[in-house]
């Protein structure tokens, strides 16, 4: 890949960096705001528990795009930014001017998720 198509998506990484670092703080405070409230009522424990576990589960989602992001660059840095690490083919642009973050061609998350798809156990 061309060095300026690198440089315009290091740009979009890292303004995705900055927008999922600023979640995982904002997330994580009020997780912390909503501990510290004084919960007189046991329905006010319960609300105040649902609150901190969407708090908790949206910031490891947040967390987990930040890992994401921080894999892409340096994937960027490795010069393998732009190739499929399953098959090694180009992933095309317009996948990446999408998600950035892609670590697969079309074909492969394809088949990734056809598997996980296949091997997903009920749950009950």
């Amino acid at each position: 890949m061309e060095a300026t198509k690198l440089e315009h998506f290091k740009r979009l990484l890292m303004a995705e960096l900055r927008r999922h670092a600023q979640n995982v703080s904002d997330d994580q405070a009020a997780a912390l705001d909503a501990a510290g409230d004084d919960a007189k009522e046991s329905a006010d424990f319960a609300l105040r528990d649902g609150i901190e576990e969407m708090a908790l589960k949206l910031g490891d989602q947040e967390s987990q795009m930040v890992a994401d992001i921080d894999q892409a660059l340096l994937r960027i840095e490795e010069g393998s930014f732009g190739t499929c690490t399953r098959c090694g083919r180009s992933v095309d642009e317009r996948r990446l001017e999408a998600m950035p973050t892609a670590r697969y061609d079309a074909e492969c998350q394809a088949a990734i998720e056809s598997a996980k798809g296949l091997n997903a156990r009920p749950s009950l």
